[in-house]
């Protein structure tokens, strides 16, 4: 068989979210807001947050390590390490390099990261495939992991609400059996709009500088009402598309594991889909939206709360900042426990 004709599957997942939670009600004594004024807008009760160094790439590791042992693999079994990241540990080396070094992995296989925002872990996802089906390397660790709260401006109560940290990985391995594992992709960008969903301090364009912290140029800013309309618009479509690609129909897909950004959207992309909202499953309500972690979070509870049965077509869409957006279509393979 012919490297092209592999298939990639998720052989093991795993998770970590830091252990303090922020509620609402706790969050109401920090800005002009309430717990019914958040959750009516975004169904999210609660979020976790880092500790003071914890960062990305130890939650990373933790998630990883998890994944390795449910699949009864030793880091020393990886052939490849791609995190998907917003919020680095620093500008650079990168995430993945650290997170390495972190896990034990070899020195001579590739470690980097993606920035999508929000889409990055999807990104990852067909990046991943895309370099597995050369034949190059039969498994890859793909690791969304953010620690939002540190970009998140906590006097803006449009924004501050919204974030929580977190981390998820797949361990991703190459099978010659057909049909199986992540079966079409599907991703986009519009930087035309990159000002809807932007940090625009600390980069080279505008370095960190005594004004650009006392101008809070390295938070998080968004136009919400913006952001919505593209990303109901974006994942319906590329829902819509990816089917397509497969020759599937929706009502033959299990399962629609949407980023974690927004309830309201959540529901909306669910009509216009006319997909009834109990093949969403979301965990907004204890996480917030975790960007790139959001969904291997999801995925990963999704699967232990025993929805997800092997053999179950399984679409998971994202948008986030840029503008990105991306969506995977995948049979899913049921991992060891």
């Amino acid at each position: 068989m012919s490297s092209a004709e592999l298939s990639v599957f998720i052989r093991a997942i795993g998770v970590h979210t830091p252990e303090r939670k922020l509620t609402n009600a706790e969050l109401s004594k920090m800005v002009d807001t309430s717990d019914e004024w958040i959750k009516t807008r975004s169904g999210i009760a609660e979020r976790r947050i880092a500790a003071p160094g914890e960062n990305p790439s130890d939650m990373g590791a933790k998630a990883a390590a998890k994944a390795l042992e449910r699949a009864g693999l030793t880091p020393a079994d990886v052939d490849l390490l791609i995190v998907a990241t917003m919020t680095p540990d620093v500008p650079f080396p990168s995430t993945a390099c650290l997170l390495q070094a972190k896990l034990g992995l070899r020195r001579d296989i590739p470690c980097f990261d993606v920035s999508a925002a929000c889409s990055g872990f999807v990104y990852a996802l067909q990046v991943a495939k895309d370099m597995m089906r050369s034949g190059a390397y039969r498994r890859t660790l793909v690791i969304g992991s953010e620690k939002l709260s540190s970009v998140v401006d906590w006097s803006d109560r449009t924004t501050c609400v919204l974030f929580g940290d977190g981390a998820g990985a797949v361990l991703l391995e190459t099978t010659p059996e057909k049909n199986v594992g992540l079966l079409g992709n599907l991703l986009g960008a519009d930087g035309n709009n990159s000002e809807l969903l932007h940090c625009i301090g600390g980069g080279s364009a505008a370095p960190a500088t005594t004004d650009s912290l006392r101008d809070g140029k390295h938070f998080l800013r968004m136009n919400g009402k913006e952001v919505f309309r593209h990303a109901v618009r974006v994942m319906a479509e590329s829902c819509e598309r990816v089917l397509a690609q497969c020759d599937v129909k929706s009502e033959q897909v299990a399962w629609f594991i949407p980023h974690q950004a927004n309830s309201r959207i959540l529901e909306a992309v669910a009509s216009q889909l006319n997909v009834g909202m109990d093949r969403f499953p979301s965990n907004l309500e204890r996480y917030g939206n975790t960007s790139a972690a959001s969904i291997p979070l999801a995925l990963e509870e999704a699967w232990t709360d025993g929805k997800l049965k092997h053999g179950d077509l399984v679409l998971i869409v994202a948008f986030g900042a840029g503008l990105t957006w991306g969506a995977t279509l995948l049979r899913w393979h049921e991992p060891p426990r």
